[in-house]
């Protein structure tokens, strides 16, 4: 498939760009300004500030007690420098700086996936997202403005996290408190009539043992460049007090809130890409009603693509979220190699939207006049989500450092209880809206009989979690070591659901998995490792989503047993150039068994199986004081070893995961306070999941997307930054759903100019 190809847009949609461009020089904020006098000695440097690595030497959880250079795991770090040099605000941008990561998947069907819907190494890890270390819940589009790294760990994650992804876990580190006295803010417009404000105010206060108060706010009203009507408008303030910041003794109380009220990007028709022909549907006289035959229509074969532009929903659908996070923290410093941590999380996130959804089906897709496309329509339904997430964890890790003879340990062992809780209600009365123009939609037209009513079907699950874990790093000699931990999750999961107001039949699901990593290392120099490890984990029927079921079709079915994932990881570390330059490298091999298999006549089974493996490459850091890389390059090879073929094309590898992925960014500092830099991504094809429907495109092509970015210093507390994306205009996929009837446009080329201060 060759779909890429430069759009052609008209003047006016170009103009924001335009005159971004125009002025072309910013600057980053905290960089450092030089300032030079022709003299007969050398220049003088006059250092106003620093800009910060991308490079980070740890993770945040208390899981990990050694650095990442002595980590036997690929684990991906992403500083907020990074993330604001290329003008990022969201989980799903920054999450652009580690190789085949990202929201491929755009939902099933008429439906629309809302949120972070994140594929990361051939799986689904959207239900094993965490923020300090406690999983967080819900549909929600996460916005950065409060967080200082996210923490990607690839590979099963069960011996550090409890159930989950077969490949990884993120993990979101907020800002906190210090005794250091910092106010900053950015301010910034760009293409797409994107606005955005953000402050991040530190104070310490005079408190006897050392207390600070740390507040951030944001406030978001954006557009998409290329899309019409749709709309991110995001509000958000999180607040953090710490005291006995000074003692032995330091207690965190943070409480973030976040309001969104978005309307949903429900994607454009795939008619006209490569791989497209003519839906049809074969007769079913015996249906009720019966069903009649639609045969292919030749001259949908050739038609044109929708302007990538199009919003096929109405300007009265929305997406409303609320996000509240109340999380207190206590360290307790027992002895200098001896220390206590609770972590106490109540987090609630509640969605209610309104979806104007499409399928390009045969019955859905009308064509009476064929010689004329203005005629073709496309029918649209109605569809509502109301649903609530809510979470209570207690976490109490302890972690001590202690020889035993020759040999030093790093321990850490701990507790975790969390009970977890979704809603979900059903609406009648949505009323019906009209087809839409397949190439001139109107987004205008109201729906009619529009009374939404709860209809009583209505479904409730909740997991209760008792789990206990114990790591140890055991270091035998200056060059060896050997890690190991072990985590036990007692569960229960309870789903009740109604049709109509009747309770159909309550289901339970209990058990207890047992998941546990061990890795070896050697450390050839102070500054290199060299290491194997094995890892494994578990995700039990209903643990990514709190839905049982009694269909033997279901992964959910509460006769089965919990998906087993193991992976084995080879890989190297290096620390260049004074450790201000990170290499990595690792070949790894997972495999995950106990799929779903069979048929309606055969019977199902749990005999399925599925690998990945592959080779991921990472460089971050600085090459010097002025340059500054971070990049990363993945090859995978995905295969269903046992079972039936999950790809619409018949390809034996998993669906939504690009063959290789690269991606690069770079800045370099100039004299007189300019930054310059810029970056590429390259995304394989994606192979759209096996699916009934019939002529959509079974795979999407692979792209190529430039950015860049300059900056110039104003003073040492006014920068200015202008960042550029897609230069080339390209014309991609970005998601494509199940069924393969719509997709997600990738942005067009289009600006954003941001003024940043701090003090």
């Amino acid at each position: 498939m060759a779909h890429i190809k430069s759009r052609k847009h008209p003047a006016a949609r170009r103009s924001s760009c335009s005159t971004a461009v125009a002025m072309a020089f910013v600057v980053l904020p905290g960089t450092t300004v030089y300032a030079q006098q022709v003299t007969s000695v050398l220049p003088e440097v006059e250092v106003h500030g620093t800009t910060e690595s991308y490079k980070a030497d740890t993770v945040s959880s208390p899981k990990f007690t050694q650095p990442l250079l002595n980590t036997t795991q690929t684990i991906t770090v992403i500083k907020k420098e990074l993330v604001q040099q290329q003008g990022g605000a969201t989980l799903t941008e920054a999450l652009r700086n580690t190789p085949g990561v990202g929201t491929f998947s755009l939902g099933e069907n008429g439906n629309t996936n809302t949120g972070d819907a994140i594929y990361m190494r051939g799986f689904d890890t959207s239900s094993s997202i965490f923020v300090d270390g406690v999983r967080d819940l819900g549909s929600i589009s996460r916005d950065i403005f409060n967080i200082e790294q996210i923490e990607v760990t690839k590979g099963p994650a069960g011996a550090d996290t409890g159930r989950g992804s077969p490949t990884g876990s993120i993990n979101l580190s907020t800002k906190q408190p210090t005794m250091k006295e910092a106010y900053s803010g950015s301010v910034s417009v760009g293409s797409g009539d994107y606005k955005r404000i953000t402050a991040d105010l530190n104070k310490p206060l005079d408190f006897d043992g050392g207390a600070a108060f740390r507040i951030n706010l944001l406030k978001d009203d954006s557009g998409v460049a290329g899309r019409d009507i749709v709309k991110n408008d995001r509000q958000g303030i999180a607040a953090a007090f710490a005291f006995g910041l000074k003692t032995n003794t330091r207690t965190y109380l943070n409480y973030l809130h976040v309001d969104q009220s978005n309307i949903p990007d429900g994607g454009v028709p795939t008619i006209g890409l490569p791989g497209y022909s003519s839906p049809v549907q074969a007769a079913n006289p015996a249906a009720t009603p019966p069903v009649v035959a639609i045969p292919a229509r030749p001259f949908l074969n050739g038609a044109s693509r929708v302007n990538s532009s199009n919003f096929y929903g109405t300007v009265g659908d929305f997406d409303d979220v609320t996000a509240d996070m109340l999380t207190a923290r206590v360290e307790h410093d027992i002895s200098p190699d001896v220390k206590l941590q609770n972590t106490t999380r109540f987090g609630k996130t509640s969605q209610n939207y309104l979806l104007t959804g499409f399928m390009g089906s045969a019955p859905n897709l009308l064509t009476p006049n064929p010689a004329d496309p203005t005629t073709w329509t496309l029918a649209r339904s109605s569809q509502m989500k109301d649903q609530t997430n809510e979470i209570f964890s207690n976490q109490t890790n302890l972690t001590a450092k202690f020889d035993t003879g020759a040999v030093k340990h790093s321990l850490v062992t701990g507790v975790e209880l969390s009970s977890e809780k979704q809603r979900s209600l059903g609406y009648a009365g949505l009323g019906t809206i009209s087809a839409a123009n397949l190439y001139n939609p109107n987004p205008y037209l109201v729906r009619t009989g529009y009374n939404p009513v709860g209809n009583g079907t209505n479904s409730e699950g909740r997991t209760n979690t008792l789990s206990v874990y114990l790591f140890d790093t055991l270091e035998l000699s200056p060059q060896w070591q050997i890690n190991g931990g072990v985590r036990v999750d007692h569960y229960d999961t309870k789903y009740e659901s109604s049709t109509l107001n009747v309770r159909n039949a309550t289901l339970n699901k209990s058990g207890t998995l047992l998941n546990w990593k061990l890795g070896g290392l050697y450390k050839p120099t102070e500054d290199s490792s060299l290491y194997v490890s094995y890892a494994t984990s578990k995700q039990p029927p209903g643990g990514s989503n709190f839905a049982l079921s009694s269909n033997a079709n279901s992964a959910a079915n509460v006769n089965y047993d919990p998906q087993e994932t193991r992976t084995a990881e080879i890989g190297a570390k290096w620390d260049l150039l004074d450790k201000r330059l990170g290499l990595t490298t690792a070949i790894y091999r997972t495999d995950v068994k106990n799929e779903i298999e069979g048929n309606a006549t055969d019977g199902f089974t749990q005999t399925g199986k599925k690998r990945v493996e592959g080779v991921e490459l990472g460089v971050v850091g600085e090459i010097t004081s002025a340059w500054q890389v971070s990049a990363g390059y993945t090859r995978m090879r995905t295969d269903v070893t046992a079972g039936a073929i999950v790809n619409q094309d018949g390809t034996s590898g998993l669906s939504y995961t690009p063959k290789q992925a690269f991606t690069a960014w770079t800045t370099y500092k100039l004299p007189g306070g300019f930054t310059i830099g810029g970056g590429a991504r390259f995304v394989d094809a994606l192979h759209k999941p096996k699916d009934g429907a019939v002529g959509t495109p079974q795979f999407v092509e692979s792209y190529w997307v430039y950015d860049a970015m300059a900056s110039y210093e104003v003073s040492k507390n006014v920068s200015l930054q202008l960042n550029l994306y897609n230069l080339a205009d390209k014309d991609y996929v970005a998601s494509i759903n199940k069924s393969g009837y719509r997709y997600t446009p990738g942005i067009e080329r289009s600006a954003r100019l941001s003024a940043n201060i701090k003090f």
